[in-house]
C-alpha cells in the first residue's frame, strides 16, 4: 500500500522527506504540500518522471508542469535572459504564490513536454516543500488531482484522485480552501507581461516592477510624429495561457504547477 506520512509529527516528517526524495530518485511521483494546494511532483530532470506525473494526472505534453525550486539562485541554472525586472520581481515576492515564464536554458537535457523552450518557476512559501527541494533539486510540480477535477487541498484528497500512481504522500493538514493560484508573469520580452492573475495583484507587482503589463494591456501606441524612423519594432509579449497549482486553463507556451 502506498505509505503516507504525517509531517505535523517530526518522526514521521523525517521519515516521510527521506521516502520521498527515494522514490523521487527512482523516477516516481510524490505528492507534496504547496503554499497553496497539495502537488504531484517528479524529477524536473528525467523525462520518464515527467512522463509519469503527467499520465498519473491524465494530462497530454501539451500542458507540461511547472518546476518549483528551493531558492533564487537556481532560476540562473535554469533560465536565460533573466532581466532585471524579473529578478527584482523572484527577490521580492519568492518565497511565495507568483510564477515566472522564461526562455530555458538550452544546455539542458529535460523533458517536460512542449515547452517551445520556455520554464515557469516558482519558489514555494511552505516549509516541508522546501526542504524536499533542497534533497532533491528542482521538481516539476501539477495540482495533485486528476485533469478537470477539483485541486487536493490534503493528501488524502489526492490519494482519492491519484492512488498508487504516487509512491509517497506527505501529509502537512488542509490548505486554505480560499487559496487562489500563483500570479504568473511572462519575462520572455519587455515589458514584462502578466498572464495570469492570481494570489498577487498587479498594483503589488508594481510596487516592484512600475511598467510591468496587466492580463489584456498593451503598450500605448506612440504617435507617428513622435516615433523614431530608426526605432525598432516593439516587441509583442506572446499570449499564454497556463495552468497553475488548481487547475486554470493552459495552452502552453510557457506553464505552471502547484
Amino acid at each position: 500500500m502506498t505509505p503516507t506520512f504525517n509531517c505535523q509529527d517530526e518522526v514521521e516528517r523525517s521519515e516521510g522527506l527521506a521516502a520521498a526524495q527515494t522514490a523521487l530518485s527512482s523516477k516516481q511521483c510524490v505528492v507534496i504540500p504547496t503554499d497553496t494546494v497539495y502537488g504531484i511532483a517528479a524529477d524536473a530532470f528525467s523525462p520518464q518522471a515527467v512522463a509519469t506525473l503527467l499520465a498519473a494526472k491524465g494530462r497530454s505534453r501539451k500542458m507540461p508542469p511547472p518546476v518549483l525550486i528551493p531558492r533564487p539562485q537556481t532560476m540562473d541554472g535554469l533560465a536565460v535572459d533573466v532581466s532585471a525586472d524579473a529578478r527584482l520581481l523572484a527577490d521580492t515576492f519568492w518565497p511565495g504564490g507568483l510564477t515566472l515564464i522564461f526562455h530555458a536554458q538550452p544546455s539542458l537535457t529535460w523533458d517536460l513536454g512542449e515547452t517551445k523552450g520556455t520554464v515557469a518557476l516558482r519558489m514555494p512559501d511552505d516549509r516541508i516543500a522546501l526542504d524536499l527541494l533542497a534533497l532533491t533539486g528542482p521538481l516539476a510540480v501539477s495540482s495533485a488531482n486528476r485533469t478537470g477535477r477539483p485541486a487536493a487541498q490534503t493528501a488524502a484528497e489526492a490519494f482519492a484522485q491519484l492512488g498508487e500512481s504516487v509512491e509517497v504522500y506527505l501529509e502537512a493538514g488542509e490548505r486554505d480552501a480560499g487559496s487562489v493560484p500563483s500570479t504568473i508573469v511572462d519575462c520572455t520580452s519587455t515589458p514584462l507581461r502578466v498572464v495570469r492573475e492570481g494570489a498577487l495583484s498587479l498594483e503589488r507587482l508594481r510596487e516592484a516592477v512600475p511598467g510591468i503589463l496587466g492580463l489584456g494591456e498593451e503598450l500605448p501606441q506612440q504617435a507617428p510624429e513622435e516615433a523614431s524612423v530608426d526605432a525598432p519594432e516593439s516587441v509583442q509579449p506572446r499570449s499564454e495561457a497556463t495552468d497553475d497549482d488548481e487547475s486554470a486553463p493552459q495552452s502552453r507556451e510557457g506553464t505552471v504547477g502547484a
